[in-house]
């Protein structure tokens, strides 16, 4: 077989084994190895599988993962997720559909933190859901709004995913953190809008909580200094060149051990589970990384991505036509896998693309992950919809995707002002 059809096998054998239910990770590593082995020959394949392993999890770069993951742990077993959420609802939980607002506030405090868009929904429909239903507001409102502040995980700064994009495209990590702040901010303040606006529209669909007392809200302040302090000494260390990304870390993972300690907040049975939470995620991102780079391996000697940029760029549509064919395509992925896998397996077929097209590879980095965050809530299939649903057994998926869809409208809204306004992403990285 010439190389174009192995690389057309190779692509149907990936998506039957990802409908199989096989790892992802395992299925680019199997089909990657093969299709090298099938080309250049089996010892080559087999030297390229022992290589690939022994660097990936040695190389000083990629420590900056579990580094993270282990911050976002320590962060999440020290009770954080309460304390923000109930300093928020102090100061506006008051307000007609007040919780909400509280929620989108300490789901984004939180995820300034944890960096997963995936905990962030899981915590908070334990912690901001109750509340919400024990004021009364509906069902599809709560889960929609946890839905949506979930997704904010993989924007605010340490994003795990935002991390990985920028091995795999050897960008600047940091930049890349610092390039999704604002874009980050822009999502909250957007989320807070449209809750005022469905309270506009809707004048009774969502109650009222009683106000707090200013003794209650600075008891509230009092319980969210330390995760401020740590976030703000972590990103002002990173923006200010002070650590790399691996050393903001390792600083990070070690200040929020030290002040959940300190605190009384992490104890023996907290903290195995906090190393045994980063240990497992942690394996879980190698194995696919490893298996991306190995696939990557396939498509290099096959020559899929300068093929497909070949295809995209002869279609007669222009830079940004191609980037719409791209982002719908992410918004289809988002039906079928989660948000990492879909940057780790589609990220070096169209990173060429995108360069040869001239746009500014750390902007598309935060237009992408913002793409696979819509993905992770939009009907069919949403990741953040499936945790949810997990975790509160007795809400139907159609109510959690009714309650999303005003945030799904917002997200799109956004998406088209950051492609727009390129700055808003772009300022902070050009003042590092």
């Amino acid at each position: 077989m010439s190389a174009d059809a192995v690389a057309i096998v190779g692509f149907v054998v990936l998506f039957a084994l990802m409908l199989l239910r096989v790892p992802v990770g395992m299925a680019m590593g199997l089909v990657g190895v093969s299709g090298y082995a099938y080309l250049s020959g089996g010892g080559p394949a087999l030297k390229l599988v022992g290589l690939t392993s022994m660097r990936t999890v040695t190389d000083y770069q990629f420590g900056v993962i579990p580094m993270f993951l282990l911050m976002g742990a320590f962060v999440s077993h020290s009770g954080v997720s309460r304390e923000l959420f109930r300093a928020a609802n102090t100061f506006i939980g008051h307000r007609r559909g007040g919780l909400g607002l509280a929620t989108i506030l300490s789901c984004g405090g939180f995820a300034a933190i944890s960096g997963s868009s995936v905990a962030t929904a899981a915590t908070f429909s334990t912690v901001a859901y109750p509340e919400m239903r024990r004021y009364g507001y509906p069902q599809s409102f709560a889960t929609g709004v946890i839905a949506a502040g979930g997704t904010l995980g993989a924007m605010l700064p340490p994003s795990t995913v935002l991390a990985v994009y920028g091995l795999i495209t050897q960008q600047d990590i940091g930049k890349l953190f610092m390039a999704g702040i604002l874009p980050g901010m822009l999502a909250m303040s957007m989320y807070l809008l449209t809750i005022g606006t469905i309270c506009r529209v809707r004048p009774d669909f969502l109650p009222i909580a009683p106000r707090s007392s200013w003794k209650e809200r600075m008891a509230g302040l009092r319980d969210v200094w330390a995760p401020l302090v740590l976030f703000v000494f972590v990103i002002g260390g990173l923006y200010g060149g002070v650590f790399t990304p691996t050393e903001a870390g390792g600083v990070g993972a070690g200040g929020a051990f030290l002040l959940g300690v300190l605190r009384r907040r992490l104890g023996r049975t907290e903290i195995r589970a906090s190393l045994l939470q980063a240990t497992r995620t942690a394996a879980a991102v190698f194995t696919v990384l490893i298996g991306a780079l190995l696939f990557g391996y396939f498509l290099t000697i096959t020559q899929v991505p300068q093929k497909v940029t070949e295809f995209l760029t002869s279609l007669g549509i222009g830079s940004y036509g191609v980037l719409v064919l791209i982002m719908l395509m992410y918004l289809l992925l988002g039906c079928l896998m989660d948000a990492m896998a879909m940057i780790i397996l589609t990220v070096p077929i169209i990173f060429p693309v995108v360069t040869h097209l001239g746009f500014d590879p750390i902007w598309f980095g935060v237009i992408i992950v913002m793409t696979v965050e819509l993905g992770l809530i939009h009907p069919p299939v949403g990741m953040n919809v499936f945790v949810i649903k997990s975790v509160i057994q007795d809400v139907t998926f159609s109510s959690i995707f009714k309650g999303v869809l005003p945030f799904i409208a917002t997200d799109i809204l956004r998406l088209v002002i950051l492609i727009v306004f390129p700055v808003i992403a772009l300022w902070l990285p050009g003042h590092m």
